[in-house]
């Protein structure tokens, strides 16, 4: 039973630092001062959502009072709802908070077997 316990601790141990060297890496990534990488971070810093941008069109053109404009306007706020579930507006910054919430999850685990 005490070797079982040890392999898990050590498993745990590994996706602990796993996750702590993630997090490193994408701080660091962040401080790079290069013009192409900046323009890539920047990207992925504000990822673009256009499954909102076509509900937002959708809706605006489904509110406008000409009659051809309605069911153009449902079709891209359907088409934008579809769309927002595929792609989502994740960023880095995004992926730091939960990679945060993970090691926290983990120390949280690790400390309450070792007690």
């Amino acid at each position: 039973m005490v070797d079982h316990l040890k392999a898990r601790l050590d498993k745990i141990r590994k996706v602990s630092d796993s996750a702590k060297r993630r997090a490193s890496l994408y701080n660091d990534m962040s401080k790079i001062d290069d013009r192409g990488t900046a323009r890539s971070m920047r990207c992925l810093e504000k990822a673009p959502a256009p499954g909102k941008k076509m509900q937002k069109i959708g809706l605006i053109m489904f509110l406008s009072p000409e009659p051809v404009t309605t069911p153009i306007g449902l079709a891209l706020m359907g088409a934008g709802t579809i769309i927002s579930k595929k792609y989502n507006g994740a960023t880095i910054k995004d992926i730091g908070q939960e990679t945060k919430n993970t090691i926290s999850t983990i120390s949280d685990f690790k400390g309450s077997v070792l007690r």
